[in-house]
C-alpha cells in the first residue's frame, strides 16, 4: 500500500485548526462523544449528531450533511487496519456502539472490531442475484448496495434475494446480527428484475424508507419509487411512484434526505416524459405519508430527459438557514427557498460549477463540498448566490468532514483529505483496491473507514 503525505509549513494539527474556522470550532484531541436530541422512536434528530458519536446511517445524521461528530485535529493519520470480506462493498461503513456495520454484495452483514477489523459477527441474508441473470446493470452479484441505518439497537437493511429475484427489509439484532423479522419491499406494480435498490435507507417518525432506481443501462419499465414500513415489519407499506411512464429513478447513494419535520426528500432522474411534466429531474419534498408537498425542476427538464442528464444523480442539500441546493449531472447548481421551491424553473440562482455531479456532497454551514467526474469544489451558497470558493482537478466521489478536513475517494482508488478553504490535498492514502465513484467512507471516535472493494481500510487519524 502506498501512502502519500504532502506536508505545509504547519504541522498537521495546526492545519486542521485552521480548516475547522469553516467546517466547526477547534476541539481537543481526544475524539468528542456528542449527544443529541431523539424522537419517540430512539433516532437521532434531524440536524443533531447521533448519540456518543456514532455513524448509524449515511452521511451520519438524516440530513446528510457527512460531518462526523470527530472534529479533533488531524494528527499522524495512518492505516490502522484492513479487513477482507467477501464480496464488494457499496454501502458506506457505519458505526455504532463500539462496532462497524458493513453489507456486502453478497448478501451478508458484518460486525467488525474497530480496533482491529476482527469480525465479531456476520448474518448471511440469502443468495444474492447473479448479475448476468439481468437485463443490465454492473454489479455481479447483486446483493446489499444501499446503506443500512440502525436505529437503537435494530440494524434494517434491504438484500436482493435470487428468488424472484425480489428485494426483502430484514431487521437484524445490533448485538449478534440475529434477524428479528424481514419483509418484501418491492415497489407495487413494479417489476424487482429492473429496479436497484442502491440508495441509503431512511428513517422518519417510525418508518424506514427504501428508494428504487434502476440498473445501469435503464433497462426494462423501471420507475424511481420510495418504499415505507413500520419499523416493526408490521402493517401496511407505504408508497411513492414518480408519476411517470417510465425511469425518473430514486438512485443517489445518498438516499432520502429527512428534515427536521419529518418530511422526506429525494431527487429523480431523467424520465420519459417530452411533453408534459413528469417529475422526472425533480427535487421532490415528501410527506411522512409519501405524498408530494413540494417540488423544483429546472427549466430545461425536457432537455435534461432527451439526454440523461440526471439532476437525481445528488442528494438535495437543506441548510438550516432556509435554502436548499441541488446540482446533478448537467454540473449546474441551483439555490433553492426550501419552504417554497418554485415548481419549475423556481430557483433563486444557477450557475455551472463542474462537468458533472455524482454522489451526495458534504456541508456545514453555507459551504458544500461537491463531487464531480472532473473535479472536487467548494461551493459557498448565499442568500442570493453561489460562488465556488476552489476546485481541484481530482475526479472525487461523495465527499465526508472529519478532523476538520474535507475526505473524499477518488475515483483512481485514493482517499485524500483536503483543507475546506483552499482544497489542497493534506493527506492521501491509496486504498489499493477497485472502488467504485459511489462509494464513501465514514469517520468516528478517531478513524476512518473506507471500502476499497471488498476490503474495508481502516484509517486512523491520530
Amino acid at each position: 500500500m502506498k501512502t502519500m503525505l504532502r506536508r505545509s509549513p504547519f504541522h498537521l494539527s495546526s492545519v486542521a485548526c485552521v480548516a475547522l474556522a469553516v467546517v466547526g470550532a477547534c476541539t481537543s484531541t481526544t475524539s468528542p462523544r456528542t449527544g443529541a436530541s431523539s424522537s419517540s422512536s430512539g433516532s437521532p434528530s434531524a440536524s443533531g449528531s447521533a448519540p456518543f458519536g456514532d455513524w448509524p446511517q449515511y452521511h451520519q445524521n438524516a440530513l446528510r450533511t457527512g460531518v462526523s461528530p470527530d472534529q479533533a485535529p488531524l494528527g499522524r493519520a495512518h492505516v490502522s487496519w484492513r479487513a477482507r470480506l467477501d464480496a464488494a462493498v457499496y454501502a458506506q461503513p457505519l458505526f455504532v456502539a463500539g462496532k462497524v456495520i458493513v453489507a456486502t454484495e453478497r448478501n451478508s452483514v458484518y460486525a467488525l472490531d474497530p480496533s482491529t477489523g476482527r469480525t465479531l459477527w456476520r448474518s448471511a441474508l440469502g443468495t444474492p442475484v447473479n448479475g448476468s441473470s439481468l437485463p443490465c446493470g454492473n454489479i455481479n452479484p447483486s446483493g446489499i448496495t444501499g446503506t443500512p441505518i440502525v436505529d437503537g439497537n435494530t440494524i434494517y437493511v434491504v438484500g436482493y434475494l435470487r428468488s424472484g429475484p425480489h428485494h426483502e427489509l430484514f431487521a437484524l439484532d445490533l448485538d449478534t446480527g440475529r434477524v428479528r423479522w424481514h419483509r418484501s419491499i418491492d415497489p407495487p406494480g413494479l417489476s424487482p428484475v429492473v429496479e436497484q435498490q442502491r440508495g441509503a435507507l431512511a428513517i422518519s417518525g417510525g418508518r424506514v424508507y427504501v428508494p428504487f432506481g434502476g440498473l445501469l443501462g435503464d433497462c426494462g419499465q423501471y420507475k424511481g419509487a420510495i418504499v415505507s414500513s413500520a419499523e416493526s415489519g408490521t402493517g401496511p407499506l407505504g408508497s411513492y411512484v414518480v408519476p411517470t411512464a417510465r425511469m425518473g429513478g430514486i438512485w443517489t447513494p445518498g438516499g432520502p434526505v429527512v428534515d427536521a419535520g419529518g418530511d422526506v426528500w429525494t431527487s429523480t432522474g431523467n424520465s420519459a416524459s417530452q411533453g408534459s411534466f413528469d417529475f422526472g429531474n425533480s427535487i421532490v419534498r415528501l410527506r411522512a405519508n409519501l405524498t408530494v408537498r413540494d417540488y423544483f425542476a429546472p427549466s430545461d427538464w425536457a432537455s435534461l430527459n432527451a439526454s440523461d442528464t440526471d439532476l437525481g444523480s445528488v442528494d438535495p442539500v437543506l441548510f438550516s438557514t432556509g435554502f436548499a441546493a441541488a446540482v446533478g449531472k448537467a454540473g449546474v447548481a441551483y439555490l433553492l427557498r426550501s419552504d417554497r421551491l418554485g415548481h419549475i424553473g423556481g430557483e433563486i440562482a444557477s450557475r455551472p460549477i463542474c462537468s458533472r455531479a455524482f454522489g451526495t456532497a458534504a456541508f456545514r454551514g453555507s459551504n458544500i463540498f461537491v463531487p464531480c467526474e472532473n473535479s472536487l469544489v467548494g461551493l459557498l451558497a448565499g442568500s442570493r448566490s453561489l460562488a465556488v470558493r476552489w476546485s481541484d482537478p481530482t475526479p472525487a466521489g461523495p465527499t465526508i468532514i472529519a478532523a476538520g478536513l474535507v475526505w473524499a475517494i477518488g475515483y483512481d482508488g485514493t482517499l485524500r483529505a483536503y483543507s475546506p478553504t483552499s482544497g489542497r490535498v493534506i493527506i492521501s492514502f491509496d486504498l489499493g483496491g477497485h472502488v467504485s465513484r459511489f462509494v464513501s467512507p465514514s469517520a468516528a471516535a478517531g478513524r476512518l473507514y473506507a471500502p476499497a472493494g471488498s476490503t474495508i481500510v481502516a484509517i486512523s487519524l491520530r
